[in-house]
């Protein structure tokens, strides 16, 4: 039961400190950046968005043309007509396809996400970078990536975002 207050014991003090820090400092310098937004907006990662786009493609198409090839394969079983040995073999396509369409996804999604994260780690890492010069020449001294409120007075995700756009 004690453990279950310690991190809101933990944030009283830090926001009591932060509270006698702004009393000795009064120039005390905070801003926001939306990584979300950066993330969503930046000039990087619409060029990676585009970069994973173009290199899935093919793939994407491949899986959509097994999933076509089911379509009509169950509009063939669902019309009937069909001998008792051709709709056996219809159906044993059709569990083939199905379960070739599921594999490909899957690992297509696999990949997809595998690329997408190493995309957003290389981002990352140039939000980071376009922060620090920013904290850095305009004298931060605290920025953060997360809050549960922010004014729009101290979010600096535009002057990001800007930076971002000039590498």
């Amino acid at each position: 039961m004690k453990f279950a207050r310690l991190p809101g014991i933990f944030l009283c003090v830090l926001l009591l400190a932060c509270g006698v820090a702004r009393a000795a400092d009064p120039a005390l310098k905070i801003g926001f950046v939306d990584v979300d937004r950066i993330l969503r907006d930046s000039a990087p990662a619409q060029r990676a968005t585009k970069r994973l786009e173009k290199e899935f493609e093919g793939r994407r198409a491949d899986v959509q043309k097994i999933a076509d090839q089911g379509k009509s394969l169950q509009l063939v079983l669902d019309k009937g007509g069909l001998t008792d040995a051709d709709r056996k073999d219809k159906e044993r396509q059709l569990v083939k396809l199905n379960l070739d369409y599921q594999r490909m996804s899957r690992e297509l999604n696999e990949d997809l996400n595998s690329r997408r994260n190493e995309e957003l780690a290389g981002i990352q890492e140039r939000v980071n970078n376009a922060v620090q010069q920013i904290a850095n020449t305009e004298k931060f001294d605290l920025i953060l990536q997360e809050a549960a409120f922010h004014s729009p007075r101290i979010d600096i995700t535009d002057k990001v975002l800007k930076a971002l756009a000039d590498k």
